[in-house]
């Protein structure tokens, strides 16, 4: 027997705001573990407009939500679960990004995008991005501690790295990451965030044109001169396109450079293993991802057809939220979810860069990035440690990708 909306176990009673918050920065939501257990496909109200959604927590169910086509990402859909509010003049005159895009047209940006990203290619980026780690952090070492590690390494690392590939200027980074940040703020009005994504967006808008006149050696010229023969984008497309690119490609790495260090921080004896073993990083990088699940909401969804998820009718028309840092907490799938463990077998199968078509383009780049970063530190900093006592740490509680504000450490 299935349940529907009206017959799902919180009718009559008031619905759960989404989101909900972290009380420990290595943990998921405790609400969580209990509509895992309980009711694992639920609704709640959104905090931004008090209208319901349906949460999804169960990995098994994250993943059918996210693989399933009879789900869309386009955010102008009616019923899709927005976590800013957005006026319906402005909605209608929103750019879609790739992410908010369903096929064909997600497909074919992808597509011109993959080649990018692929293992070979980040590969090839290595050498450049060990030289951006090792220059920030002779910087940090030269200038002594205290520092905050998010604006001496965290942020401008994969900041200049996507600027090199997307040839944007690094010198505007200041900018761009201002208005990066106040476009993951949950708590912004509708004209901050307006104002924030304009201001990227005519930015970004003079670079693309430029690249259109004289292109150079950068993932916008690339993709402009396949644009040419391919047409599968216009001039407003490729800008918004750099704009997903740009945010997307330093806002959540860097968070995660971040969250890794504090955690390494937090389990010396794990840290000392690494140290001594650089061969298990990659599978205490995968380790991390799962435990922390940053972008929590970014896999928000809207049936555009009745689908059966857990037992539960969803209807076309309500909107799904397939909750990656819940499914990356499912005891069925990793035992003592709370516990980090550099060596679990099963690390890997989190669902922190999402799942199906959406999967994080980057994910190859951010690993990358979190391997040359954290590798680096261990064996540069042995003696790192944090300056100021944990419960000191301020964190993003307030954003659409989790983080840490400040990380003051010293050696």
């Amino acid at each position: 027997m299935t349940q529907s909306a009206d017959t799902a176990p919180q009718a009559g009673s008031p619905l759960p705001q989404f989101p909900m918050r972290r009380t420990c920065p290595f943990s998921e939501p405790p609400e969580y573990a209990g509509m895992r257990a309980d009711h694992p496909v639920s609704r709640a109200a959104l905090k931004v407009n008090g209208k319901p959604a349906w949460l999804v927590t169960r990995h098994e169910h994250v993943r059918q939500v996210l693989g399933d086509s009879r789900v869309s990402s386009d955010l102008k859909r009616p019923g899709y679960p927005h976590q800013f509010h957005i006026p319906e003049e402005m909605l209608a005159q929103v750019r879609l990004m790739m992410l908010n895009m369903d096929p064909p047209e997600h497909s074919a940006q992808r597509r011109m995008l993959i080649p990018e990203f692929t293992a070979r290619r980040v590969r090839e980026m290595r050498p450049r991005i060990q030289q951006i780690v090792d220059e920030h952090v002779d910087a940090m070492l030269a200038a002594g501690g205290p520092v905050d590690l998010v604006t001496a390494l965290a942020l401008p690392v994969p900041s200049l790295v996507i600027c090199e590939l997307l040839g944007v200027p690094y010198e505007d980074h200041a900018r761009f990451e201002e208005w990066s940040a106040a476009m993951m703020n949950h708590d912004l009005s509708p004209a901050e965030y307006g104002a924030a994504v304009q201001a990227l967006d005519m930015y970004l808008d003079e670079l693309v044109t430029r690249k259109e006149n004289e292109p150079g050696d950068d993932l916008i010229s690339r993709f402009l001169e396949k644009n040419r023969a391919e047409r599968v984008a216009d001039h407003a497309d490729v800008v918004t396109m750099a704009r997903l690119m740009l945010v997307g490609g330093h806002e959540t790495t860097a968070n995660m450079i971040a969250l890794g260090v504090l955690a390494l921080l937090r389990h010396p004896e794990q840290t000392a293993e690494l140290r001594a073993d650089p061969a298990l990083l990659p599978n205490a990088i995968e380790e991390l991802l799962r435990v922390f699940s940053i972008s929590d909401s970014g896999t928000a969804r809207v049936a555009v057809e009745d689908i059966e998820v857990g037992g539960v009718t969803i209807r076309a028309g309500e909107g799904i939220l397939a909750l990656n840092n819940a499914a990356d907490h499912d005891e069925s799938v990793f035992p003592d979810p709370g516990t980090l463990d550099i060596h679990r077998k099963e690390a890997r199968s989190h669902l922190a860069f999402g799942y199906g078509i959406h999967q994080c383009i980057g994910a190859n780049l951010a690993r990358v990035e979190l391997e040359t970063v954290y590798g680096t530190l261990l064996r540069r900093v042995p003696g790192l440690r944090l300056a100021v006592a944990p419960d000191e740490l301020r964190f993003k509680d307030d954003a659409m990708v989790y983080g840490v504000y400040e990380l003051p450490v010293t050696w």
